[in-house]
């Protein structure tokens, strides 16, 4: 089944004043290749201020580029959710793997707010997981809400736990890992966010909760609030997830990928919740079960 097609939109930055259309298309959407974009602009799907484009346009900072994709079909994805907690103001969720939280990287229709929004429409992430990545995902229902929680997200009033099964036996058995976070090149798939000593301020504690001779599996609390995080500050002390396509041992994105950024294929649960409720300020804990991979 066909999805309704999107209308992705942006505005031309001064730094890319000067290209052309085309040029810019390739690299504002490098998983498409130079051809597809002749192709997509040769089908009418892209405008510039408004008016079909060819692609030979000389971009100037300020105009308003839109191309208009046509309805797809997108990959499967589960479509359950567990309810972890309900009130008239928030609403926790157990997200299962493969599963979008939010529209993006192809998926419009076949993610966790459509779903969610079906049975709750005026629910609202406050956060978001990774596909790959399961457990809680917290919906606020109510503007008080969702301006309190957010406030509070990145703040030690929330605390964030996970687990985690990484390459590699631990030679210790808790970690404080500051490693910073940040966007950074890759020749394949644009920017994507990584270890980087020009990054965001990151915090992340790590303790060890068992060991194989090639594995360990951890428990980590964040301290910060950055993408991808856990999967790169375990990666930045030698301990990237098992099956992780993108990031390597040093919490750099690999050079080769073996897969999609997004695809599944790791273990990394977010397990506990725990916060002030935004309206009553009762404490609410929060615990979603462990998938069967842990067990």
């Amino acid at each position: 089944m066909l999805n309704r097609g999107y209308a992705y939109t942006s505005t031309i930055a001064p730094q890319h004043q000067g290209r052309t259309l085309l040029q810019h298309l390739t690299t504002l959407y490098p998983h498409s290749t130079l051809e597809a974009w002749q192709q997509n602009l040769a089908n009418g799907e892209v405008t510039l201020n408004g008016q079909t484009a060819t692609g030979h346009e000389t971009l100037t900072t300020g105009q308003t580029l839109t191309w208009n994709r046509p309805p797809w079909r997108e990959p499967d994805t589960p479509q359950h959710f567990e309810i972890l907690f309900d009130d008239p103001h928030l609403l926790a969720v157990n997200k299962p793997t493969g599963l979008p939280t939010l529209p993006g990287a192809g998926f419009l229709e076949n993610t966790l707010l459509r779903l969610v929004q079906k049975q709750y429409p005026t629910a609202n992430p406050v956060h978001r997981l990774g596909r790959a990545t399961t457990g809680i995902v917290l919906f606020a229902k109510t503007p008080q809400a969702a301006a309190t929680l957010t406030a509070l997200w990145n703040t030690p009033s929330i605390q964030k736990i996970y687990r985690a099964f990484a390459q590699n036996p631990a030679q210790q058995d808790a970690y404080e890992i500051q490693t910073p976070i940040g966007p950074v090149g890759h020749p394949l798939i644009g920017t994507v966010w990584a270890a980087s000593p020009t990054g965001k301020p990151s915090k992340s504690s790590a303790q060890v909760i068992s060991r194989t001779p090639t594995t360990t599996t951890f428990q980590v609390t964040l301290h910060s609030g950055r993408p991808h995080q856990i999967r790169i500050h375990l990666a930045s002390i030698g301990h990237p997830l098992v099956g992780d396509p993108l990031y390597g041992p040093t919490g750099h994105p690999l050079e080769n990928l073996p897969g999609l950024p997004g695809d599944a294929g790791y273990l990394l649960h977010a397990q506990f919740l725990n916060f002030p409720h935004p309206i009553t300020n009762q404490p609410i804990h929060l615990e979603a079960p462990l998938p069967a991979g842990f067990l």
